[in-house]
């Protein structure tokens, strides 16, 4: 007990430091330069109360939980089983945590030209299919640039065959597909996976599911695309209550309960069902390791259901008519600055981020720290931001910076350790998750509707974005860490060969 309250106390404080730069930077915009009605601003605040609650209980249950949940299945499963019934337990794992997910049933509305079922599917084939792909690629230990060169290469070729209307759409579908509940669950199994090898590789392929897992979205909209041929994705404008008392503002949040309290029941029940026949059929865990899980697992569907209850109804709000205010002002521009100012500090309120530095210090004995992936993450987070209000200003097509981009993070794998590459591909799911789509997709159509745009071309994408740039930024901390490295390593040995100097010409004034 005393244990869980330190452990509590702590999350609350990570907690704290990651929300508490987004309410200072939205509150400083609402008495100054972007005024913001006190009904938006009330569900705003409620909301970041319940945002710091349940990051704390939801970081905490994937600590105990699903961490310790995937690693002690992924190992079961390369140890004990035939490569066959590997294969088709991942397959099946992929599809049914895809087809569960919340966040894909809000992207499958937003392309009405094909049918919600079979968008939901077939994306769920697609991260079946790829878990299964990265799952082969670690146990073979085959070098991870190769499958994304091969995987991105066939996406592109796909893209001038796909209405542009439809591209963007595509696009941020591998971001929204890799929930905060799903990324932590297939990170770790990844690396249960990966310890069942002895080899010195073992490390550097523990990552890299989510990077693989993402392209199978992205793959499966595009396809659709092509049968479908949807003349343009749709778009559900926001609803922007107007509140005129705290009872009002109450019945805003307890209507989203129950919705929320259902989502996560969903997605979390076929992660639950997959460990618990693993626990009665292999496993076999002792008493007080599986009841350390089941506490994990409720304070991770109490930290989520909070968590997203939060997010969803108090800031989707505040950041469509912050986008709109901005944008409408004289001297638009500032729309860029303060997108990435914003971009920088939000990122770090992402759940799976978190999980995602403390797995990374795990496994590398602390020499990758957390502290430096948060920083890099959110310079990337940062410039994405900052991209995606420029392309909302002037209407650029966002396939002049996703091919670039994506050749330039394939291009650093070749000069990067292998760890960092397989890192750098996982956080850009980590990064894009429910504060973009929540937040800074909102802020991005509200500026979109400001400015006269077309919101599905310049407004979506900025998923798509977000999920990129961490890519390159990670990479970048890779060859910065490979150069000090090296550094210090010749200094070192430059040391070490001056001492022998000094040593010689003692032992000769000796003689």
């Amino acid at each position: 007990m005393i244990y869980l309250q330190t452990k509590l106390a702590e999350k609350l404080t990570d907690a704290l430091k990651a929300v508490l730069p987004i309410i200072v930077i939205v509150s400083s915009l609402s008495f100054t330069i972007a005024p913001i009605p006190p009904s938006i601003l009330l569900l705003f605040l409620f909301g970041a109360v319940l945002l710091v609650i349940g990051m704390m209980f939801f970081t905490l249950g994937a600590e105990l939980s699903m961490t310790p949940m995937g690693e002690k299945v992924g190992t079961k499963m390369a140890k004990t089983m035939h490569l066959g019934i590997v294969l088709l337990l991942c397959f099946v794992l992929g599809f049914v945590i895809t087809v569960s997910e919340p966040d894909l049933q809000v992207l499958a509305e937003q392309v009405p030209s094909i049918p919600n079922q079979i968008l939901i599917l077939a994306v769920a084939c697609g991260v079946g299919f790829f878990l299964m792909v990265a799952m082969l690629r670690m146990l073979f230990s085959k070098r991870l640039s190769g499958f994304l060169i091969l995987f991105y290469l066939f996406v592109f070729a796909l893209t001038f065959f796909v209405p542009k209307d439809f591209l963007a759409v595509a696009f941020d579908s591998g971001g929204v597909t890799t929930g905060p509940m799903t990324v932590p669950f297939i990170m770790a199994l990844g690396i249960g996976f990966a310890a069942v090898r002895s080899d010195k590789h073992a490390e550097d392929d523990s990552f890299g599911l989510v990077a693989l897992c993402s392209i199978g979205p992205i793959l499966a909209v595009l396809l659709l695309g092509l049968v479908y041929h949807p003349d343009e994705a749709g778009y559900i404008p926001p609803h922007i209550p107007n509140i005129q008392n705290s009872v009002e503002l109450w019945h805003c949040f307890a209507e989203g309960f129950p919705k929320y309290i259902k989502e996560i029941a969903v997605s979390l029940f076929p992660i639950a069902a997959f460990f618990t026949l693993f626990q009665i059929f292999s496993l076999k865990l002792k008493k007080k390791t599986l009841l350390k899980i089941v506490i994990g697992i409720s304070y991770t569907y109490i930290g989520l259901v909070l968590f997203l209850t939060g997010v969803n109804i108090g800031f989707m709000p505040a950041g469509n008519h912050l986008g709109q205010m901005i944008a409408g002002l004289p001297y638009r521009f500032i729309l860029i600055p303060i997108g990435m100012f914003i971009g920088f500090f939000i990122v770090k309120a992402e759940p799976a981020v978190y999980v995602l530095m403390e797995q990374v210090e795990e496994i590398t004995s602390g020499a990758i720290s957390g502290k430096s992936m948060g920083i890099s993450l959110s310079f990337g987070v940062a410039v994405s931001v900052g991209i995606a209000m420029l392309r909302v200003l002037t209407g650029i097509s966002i396939f002049w910076f996703i091919v670039p981009g994506y050749i330039l993070a394939i291009v650093l794998s070749f000069f990067v350790p292998k760890i960092f590459t397989a890192i750098a591909f996982d956080s850009g799911g980590v990064a894009s998750g429910p504060m973009t789509a929540t937040f800074l997709l909102p802020f991005a159509m509200g500026a979109c509707q400001a400015v006269g745009g077309n919101i599905v071309q310049d407004a979506f994408g900025i998923v798509a974005m977000v999920a990129m740039t961490p890519l390159i930024a990670i990479q970048i901390l890779g060859a910065a860490y490979q150069w000090k490295s090296r550094r210090h390593t010749e200094t070192a040995a430059d040391t070490t060969e001056s001492y022998l100097d000094i040593w010689a010409e003692d032992d000769i004034i000796e003689l």
